[in-house]
């Protein structure tokens, strides 16, 4: 049975390794940014056309310990590479984490000669590369001394390219995350979600696909999987039936040019259903019924971002206080941020439950929460 990795964002491997396995894959191990499984090829349209939470799916050839470039080399040329048809083009992807004496680009160089030298012994034919648009793309990773060796079957765009984002949000919340807080969240479609600093919808359209049944590979032209096994198998996982549930979801947004460019996506995507609202994420209660909302999920302004510690203090404090009022007792909000003190401190003094996973967001060092109203103050 073949084996594969997939990537999602570190501290999220366990969201993506349920989904994988309802998708029908067999895990063997997570590692950090990593969940390895086994399936068969299939799987490999499945994961890409409907998979939610994960970034990336490879095809993995090899896995083993190496201590320096010519046995990256020796390795990389012994494996079979007639997955690539003899009239394709190829390029490396490498990655390199630790500490060594060499580069990826290094890596990248060895590896890629390894390929042409492989191709031509078994074929007798001189692979072409095409480092822009290669039609398969081979990924070498050295992870500290472990080589990771496969065939990307998603392709140089991770699969939060979703193809929905007519609109561009100067700071948008990559989707394979979005979806991840929707699972976190325990939303279900009968429940009110509410994204109270939605900036272009990401989070609502997320939920909205997944009431509707409608995969998240729906709006992406681009496969890189078609290109080595064929269209047969997207053909394949491409039927769905939408189902009747149309959500209760709204969103507010304090800017008027992403609500603009919210509806854009929506109208897009064909989720008219959902409710935008221009309004201040501090100041719930004037928008929204008290005591009825069961989930907010949002991805707020960062001090990172702003520069001006108090006017995140100021933000979080005042949305922390409003969701209180306008939650179900039980209900939950759901909210990724670098303000990990920050906001423990005020959930706490609010009257939540908290819970927290530390996960790794493009580089930062940030938190999922999630908040639960658990009891009405006196």
């Amino acid at each position: 049975m073949p084996s594969f990795y997939s990537t999602s964002a570190p501290g999220l491997e366990d969201v993506a390794a349920k989904e994988i396995e309802e998708l029908g894959g067999k895990i063997t191990r997570l590692s950090r940014g990593r969940v390895y499984f086994e399936g068969d090829i299939g799987l490999v349209a499945t994961l890409n056309y409907w998979g939610r939470t994960i970034e990336r799916a490879v095809l993995l050839l090899k896995e083993c310990k190496v201590e320096g470039l010519e046995e990256i080399y020796r390795e990389v040329r012994e494996l079979d590479f007639s997955i690539i048809k003899p009239h394709q083009s190829f390029a490396v992807r490498s990655k390199r984490v630790g500490f060594h004496d060499f580069t990826s680009i290094d890596i990248a160089r060895v590896a890629g000669q390894a390929v042409i030298d492989s191709y031509l012994a078994s074929k007798a034919v001189r692979l072409k590369v095409n480092l822009n648009e290669p039609d398969v793309i081979v990924r070498v990773e050295l992870i500290d001394h472990t080589l990771l060796v496969g065939i990307d079957t998603t392709g140089d765009e991770g699969l939060h390219k979703r193809g929905y984002r007519v609109y561009q949000h100067p700071a948008p919340l990559n989707a394979t995350i979005a979806a991840s807080m929707i699972r976190l969240s325990a939303w279900r479609c009968h429940q009110v979600l509410v994204d109270p600093m939605c900036g272009s919808g990401t989070i609502l359209v997320e939920a909205a696909m997944m009431a509707r049944n409608v995969p998240p590979g729906k709006f992406r032209k681009d496969f890189a999987f078609t290109r080595i096994f064929g269209d047969e198998l997207l053909e394949e996982v491409r039927y769905h039936q939408e189902k009747g549930c149309t959500p209760t979801l709204i969103g507010i947004e304090r800017f008027e040019k992403h609500i603009r460019g919210a509806r854009q996506i929506l109208e897009f995507t064909g989720f008219d259903f959902i409710k935008l609202i221009r309004g201040d994420a501090t100041r719930l209660d004037e928008y929204l019924e008290l005591d009825r909302v069961d989930v907010l999920i949002t991805n707020p302004p960062y001090g990172l971002r702003i520069g001006k510690k108090g006017i995140i203090h100021d933000l979080y404090s005042g949305f922390i206080c409003s969701a209180y009022k306008v939650l179900r007792n039980g209900g939950r909000i759901v909210m990724i941020t670098p303000e990990k003190e920050l906001v423990r401190s005020l959930a706490e003094n609010a009257g939540y439950s908290v819970e927290e996973r530390p996960v790794s967001y493009g580089g930062i060092d940030a938190g999922i929460f999630i908040l639960r109203k658990v009891y009405y103050r006196t």
